[in-house]
């Protein structure tokens, strides 16, 4: 999809500049203090590679010839920095030609888009803080929390509908509704984005004030549609799985008749 003027905004209102400027702070923000490599888990076969993908909503693995290169040892470093996302490692010539890539190369896959990414490391000065901010970046998971960093995802995102849950993640209540939108979620894999926008965060106060909204009436669904940037906005009591998936049914079939009225105009013509 191409780039929104709302998804730019996003960037700009968080990070105080530029999107470029964003994707280069990645690589400094808090996950990457850890020092200590953590061993990745060592994938020798494709039956193990398969189960470690689909076990997990993102998962990374890195495919290389020889497990102690100096590509591998940047990827072990990398993954000692995202331990709650986990890392295989393959040198199998059965595991990387079955996902038909080449030696040196780290892959994201995300089970919400039923997708992947692919950082090649042949190419390019590849490091432990490249492979992070590449990961970081594109993290993206059945419910998104978004910032700075996740935003580069965001507007690389295949998904072109983004739905985003505006609350307050200190209240009492958030666990309860983030189980509920969750679930909602589940139901929209692969056509919705699921998003969720702290508003105790005076750096999303900008987004929030975008959809017209107040902390007043948090908390709020606001929905995207990112080639025309038409938008809806539905305010809540609370967060539940049925309000939740009528919005986005609702939002599904406007954009549905939107579709359909051009080509009932050729008809007639």
């Amino acid at each position: 999809m191409g780039t929104s003027v709302f998804l730019c905004l996003f960037v700009i209102l968080l990070t105080g500049g530029s999107p470029a400027g964003c994707a280069g702070d990645g690589g400094s923000a808090s996950h990457s203090t850890a020092s200590t490599a953590e061993k990745p888990v060592l994938l020798s076969n494709i039956a193990d590679a398969e189960a470690f993908v689909s076990g997990a909503e993102v998962a990374v693995i890195g495919f290389f010839q020889e497990p102690e290169s100096p590509e591998a040892s940047q990827f072990r470093l990398a993954a000692g920095r995202i331990p709650e996302v986990p890392f295989g490692l393959s040198i199998s010539p059965a595991v990387l030609s079955h996902y038909g890539v080449a030696a040196n190369t780290v892959t994201l896959f995300r089970r919400v888009h039923n997708d992947r990414r692919d950082l090649d490391m042949n190419s390019k000065d590849i490091d432990a803080e490249k492979m992070t901010r590449f990961i970081r970046m594109n993290e993206l998971r059945l419910v998104t929390d978004y910032n700075p960093v996740t935003a580069i995802g965001v507007m690389q995102s295949s998904l072109q509908l983004h739905l985003l849950l505006i609350t307050d993640k200190m209240s009492p209540k958030h666990p309860e509704r983030m189980r509920k939108y969750r679930a909602a979620a589940e139901l929209f894999k692969g056509k919705i984005l699921f998003i969720l926008l702290d508003s105790n965060l005076k750096s999303n106060e900008r987004v929030v004030s975008f959809f017209k909204l107040k902390k007043s009436q948090l908390p709020a669904l606001a929905m995207f549609h990112g080639p025309d940037e038409e938008q809806d906005v539905l305010t809540l009591d609370e967060v539940s799985v049925e309000r939740v998936q009528d919005f986005c049914n609702r939002f599904l079939q406007r954009m549905q008749k939107k579709e359909d009225k051009p080509e009932e105009k050729n008809e007639e013509l």
